[in-house]
């Protein structure tokens, strides 16, 4: 067995690269998704260690050491970060000329060739899921015989072996959480919506929505929903409860995990005989039904993705939501007492200063406790990277963060600039926020738990901070 290091590289300060994180970017309030994707191979190679320096704080000084003794090293990479990753792999290379190294990612599935062409010091690189993959790797069986791998073979060639088959029985994959605890100092991850500390983890991979800016289902999950059975999720949230006593809240990080009624439902009533907080993402179109039993067995919050509130351009990016069906939704989570925090983009197809004030005064009316605004990001692998380019509304480059790690506005009409778009982001976070109703809550949050004080305090100096950097990108 190879000694084997998996490694979320160093990057810009604040920047949530884990592969749990939706947009790799700088959050408005300092953040960070459990490496999960990273986590799952780790778990299946016995000797393995994860490091996820981004949310420890650590430097290129920090984890150098660790490349001495190790056989493979394993990165994690994304569009936004591939270059600094790459010169990550150089440096390690340098280090220990001995040393395999591996990326892993929607950047390098959807550009295996050009992701290999970037540096020598990359020597194989996997296509779609690639836990077993790692695993085969990290076994020592010869890279000719390995499935979903593109990697440089003595001649230096570059050789695309056949696609891994999908995995569909996901009870085969280990635990992540054990990981966690072993390699991770779960006090680092924050939520600004969920409750600290937190766990995250999968139930089920894919998503049956075709969205057409959604990175992972396009690049890595699919479309179809393959799901854990219950009583294996039940086992790690046992061991969650048992092994880290601290945890507050367990995040389940399916893309939608409300997709399956039936099975939901079960899966809520055993979490409620464990008598635990969770919150999940959901699409804005759960019957009140399911909501009632999902919040009777201990449901806090919901992540929903709204998007937009124009009806067109949810059609535009193949949404599969009504308008009126996520204000109804809305309205039977308020009166049922689960919170939700709301995702909207801004930017999409169709966008013009008409929507984006609907936009905006839709989330004023269904008022969401908390929200994210970003930028329309056109990750390539997605079909609005293919629109995008093919009507020009952006050059095609991989540039979609600045230099200190926020989005850029980076797709532009003839009738709506990308400027103007990066503008109203701003525009809508103040106008959703600095409404009498909306601090009043937030106050009356603070009041009732001085830990919470403490933390929105602590935020609301971070979210200022943050437009203040995204002015002087201006």
């Amino acid at each position: 067995m190879m000694r084997s290091l998996f490694l979320q590289a160093p990057s810009f300060d604040g920047y949530d690269g884990g592969a749990g994180a939706r947009y790799q970017m700088k959050r408005e309030v300092r953040s960070f998704w459990y490496p999960t994707w990273l986590a799952q191979p780790a778990a299946m190679v016995p000797g393995s260690k994860l490091i996820d320096a981004p949310a420890h704080d650590l430097s290129w000084d920090d984890i150098k050491h660790e490349a001495d003794d190790r056989d493979l090293v394993v990165l994690h990479t994304s569009t936004p970060s591939f270059r600094q990753d790459v010169h990550t792999a150089e440096l390690l290379k340098q280090r220990n000329p001995a040393l395999k190294i591996g990326m892993i990612g929607a950047k390098v599935a959807v550009d295996a060739q050009g992701a290999l062409e970037a540096s020598p010091a990359v020597d194989f690189v996997c296509r779609n899921e690639f836990d077993f993959t790692i695993k085969e790797i990290a076994e020592g069986r010869p890279w000719s015989e390995v499935d979903g791998i593109s990697y440089r073979n003595e001649a230096g060639e570059i050789v695309h072996n056949k696609d891994r088959a999908v995995l569909t029985d996901m009870d085969q994959l280990p635990f992540v959480s054990p990981i966690y605890k072993r390699d991770l100092t779960i006090e680092k991850y924050f939520g600004g919506y969920l409750k600290h500390p937190y766990v995250s983890f999968y139930t089920g991979r894919g998503c049956k929505s075709h969205c057409t800016f959604c990175l992972w289902p396009q690049t890595v999950g699919g479309h179809n929903y393959r799901t854990r059975s219950i009583p294996h999720v039940i086992e790690e949230v046992k061991y969650v409860m048992r092994e880290m006593p601290q945890v507050k809240e367990i995040f389940f990080d399916d893309d939608t995990l409300t997709d399956n009624r039936p099975r939901v439902e079960e899966l809520a009533r055993e979490l409620g005989k464990l008598g635990i907080t969770w919150s999940c993402n959901a699409k804005a179109n759960v019957p009140y039904e399911t909501l009632k039993v999902m919040k009777e067995n201990g449901l806090r919050l919901l992540l929903v993705g709204y998007e937009s509130g124009n009806q067109k351009i949810l059609h535009n990016i193949k949404k599969g939501l009504r308008v009126d069906v996520a204000r109804q939704f809305t309205k039977d989570c308020h009166a049922l007492g689960i919170v939700i925090h709301g995702t909207f983009i801004l930017g999409l197809p169709g966008e013009t200063e008409e929507t984006i004030e609907e936009t905006i005064n839709y989330a004023k009316e269904i008022n969401p406790h908390t929200i994210q605004v970003s930028l329309a990001a056109p990750y390539p692998g997605t079909f609005l990277y293919k629109q995008a380019t093919e009507n020009g509304w952006f050059d095609g480059s991989d540039h979609l963060l600045t230099d200190g790690g926020t989005q850029i506005a980076q797709l532009s009409y003839p009738h709506l600039p990308a400027s103007l778009i990066f503008d109203k982001v701003e525009e809508f976070y103040k106008r959703f926020y600095f409404r009498p109703s909306k601090i009043g809550s937030i106050v009356m949050e603070m009041l009732r738990d001085f830990d919470m004080m403490k933390r929105r305090l602590r935020e609301g100096v971070e979210f200022f901070s943050f437009l203040r950097a995204r002015k002087a990108t201006t």
